[in-house]
């Protein structure tokens, strides 16, 4: 124990010492966070439209009233014909162009149906599906306002079925508390995995490790003293982050803090044995980087953070079974959006530790230390 003592005064002395590991680990964090949240928001709004109103009817223009009183669209323009509409949507300059075809009020107060069209630029496939989403609700609540005054009006049209819908775990549908949570969990692994990569790699490059090498330091006291301190830290940056995310984006924390930290401690041991084991096996700091941020980029992008896991194809699904990430993401907006307990989380703590056993024994097997 003295002697794991003075290697973690070693590595702490190290780290603060380090002028430029310093804004690496606590500053930068910080701004991503920050500016991911913000930048990293999916949902759509001022989208540009432009509309032709063939019909020029009440009812034409009680539904363009409808889209001009959306915060999600902006007027780009009316035009007349379907032509000059095209060229807007053509120039990039709207992604939607509403047609209301002639007797469009006649159509429906005779036959009790009418069509209009919506033609969407897709260039952008996840904007445009986004785009005719907003416009069919705003379509459907003006269907909706006209059905309740047919109905007060004619005793043919029944609406024997209602439908009352509430949204559970984040009712306001805020995009933010989805994103801060993924956005903590990638930051956090990001510093776990970089640091404890570079580290052991640094000693290579600077000529100390064959000095340490050939002390009576056990090699599990030497990795546990290269690994203890990014743990503490990467716990550190995980309850800082968290707090950050209560003050600004006003984040719901429904479940228990601890035992979202117990997950996490286990999951950083994962990370940092992933590191670890990258080192045992590089020369530069530069072979580490490039071999760490490829896994990354794999497990982030594998993660469930961007994307939702089950738009995946099924093999890209079956592969999320070895990503340590997407269980931390869905841990994490698990306990803090749902309030889930142990229970509900008692398998995700089976597998991270099995991924934390796993990859800690890799790493100790990988690095070769003469005695």
């Amino acid at each position: 124990m003295r002697t794991l003592k003075f290697l973690l005064q070693k590595e702490f002395l190290q780290i603060f010492r380090n002028k430029a590991m310093l804004p690496l680990i606590f500053v930068l964090p910080i701004i991503q966070l920050i500016v991911l949240t913000y930048a990293a928001d999916f949902e759509l709004k001022n989208i540009k439209y432009v509309f032709i109103d063939a019909d020029h009817s009440q009812s034409s223009e009680r539904l363009m009233a409808q889209f001009n009183a959306s915060n999600y669209f902006s007027l780009e323009g009316e035009k007349r014909d379907f032509e000059s509409g095209m060229e807007i949507l053509d120039a990039n300059k709207a992604t939607l162009l509403i047609r209301i075809p002639p007797k469009f009020e006649q159509s429906l107060m005779k036959n009790k149906a009418a069509s209009i069209m919506l033609d969407v630029n897709s260039i952008d496939g996840q904007a445009a599906t986004l785009s005719f989403s907003y416009a069919n609700a705003i379509i459907n609540d003006f269907n909706g306002d006209i059905r309740q005054e047919w109905n007060g009006l004619s005793d043919k049209i029944k609406f024997p079925v209602s439908v009352e819908s509430r949204y559970w775990f984040n009712p306001e549908m805020e995009y933010k508390n989805l994103m801060v949570p993924g956005i903590l969990a990638l930051l956090v692994t990001m510093i776990g995995m970089f640091l404890s990569a570079m580290n052991v790699v640094r000693e290579k490059e600077i000529g100390t490790i064959e000095q340490i090498n050939v002390t009576p330091i056990s090699k599990v006291t030497f990795l546990v003293g290269k690994l203890l301190p990014f743990w503490v830290i990467a716990m550190f940056e995980l309850a800082f982050g968290l707090f950050l995310g209560f003050i600004i984006f006003n984040i719901p924390i429904t479940g228990s803090l601890p035992l979202l930290f117990g997950y996490a401690a286990i999951y950083m041991l994962v990370v940092l044995g992933m590191g670890l084991w990258i080192s045992t096996f590089t020369d530069t700091q530069q072979q580490a980087m490039f071999i760490a941020w490829f896994i990354m980029v794999i497990f982030i992008l594998m993660s469930g953070l961007f994307t939702p896991i089950e738009n995946m194809p099924l093999w890209a699904q079956k592969l999320t079974y070895a990503n340590p990430i997407a269980y931390f993401v869905q841990v994490l907006r698990s306990i803090l959006l749902k309030g889930s307990d142990f229970y509900d989380l008692q398998m995700d703590f089976i597998k991270i530790t099995f991924f934390a056993v796993l990859m800690l024994t890799a790493a100790v097997l990988s690095y070769r230390k003469r005695v």
